[in-house]
């Protein structure tokens, strides 16, 4: 049975600058790196199970809390991003990241240079806004300001 989500992952075209964003700014804690070059047998293992052949990747594991991200970007093939991609087209819209203070994430955040489409707002028993990421990626702050509210996020156990 699915016990949660254990990482999702964005692909990036330079990740020596998102990794900065997620690492400095949101506290995420590198857990491992590794990546392999076209024409290796990595490269091999990696085209099936993923069905991208003759790839060269790098990718960083992170974590905060109870969940990973992992970024990655393939140096090859490459792919374009799409800065115009709105919340409301389909495929994942976003990645919504827990936070004990969004209001002082907003701040903290918005003092670094970060563009958020708004200042945050109370919602029920959740306080939450919505920015994007150096690569364009919508990313939701949200707090749940309520400790009873069935939302909060609480650590899995094994």
């Amino acid at each position: 049975m699915i016990r949660g989500i254990h990482h999702p992952s964005i692909t990036t075209g330079d990740i020596d600058r998102l990794l900065p964003f997620y690492r400095d700014h949101l506290g995420f804690a590198e857990v491992f790196a590794f990546g392999w070059e076209s024409g290796t047998d990595m490269s091999d293992f990696a085209a099936g199970i993923t069905g991208i052949s003759n790839s060269t990747a790098r990718s960083v594991l992170l974590k905060a809390g109870n969940a990973f991200l992992e970024l990655f970007e393939y140096k090859q093939p490459r792919s374009s991003r799409n800065d115009d991609r709105a919340l409301s087209q389909q495929g994942f819209a976003h990645v919504c990241f827990d936070s004990d203070d969004v209001i002082a994430d907003h701040e903290r955040l918005s003092a670094a240079g970060v563009s958020f489409v708004s200042a945050p707002v109370d919602v029920g028993p959740m306080r939450l806004c919505y920015c994007r990421d150096p690569d364009g990626n919508f990313i939701e702050l949200q707090q749940i300001t309520d400790p009873a509210s069935a939302l909060v996020l609480r650590t899995l156990q094994s």
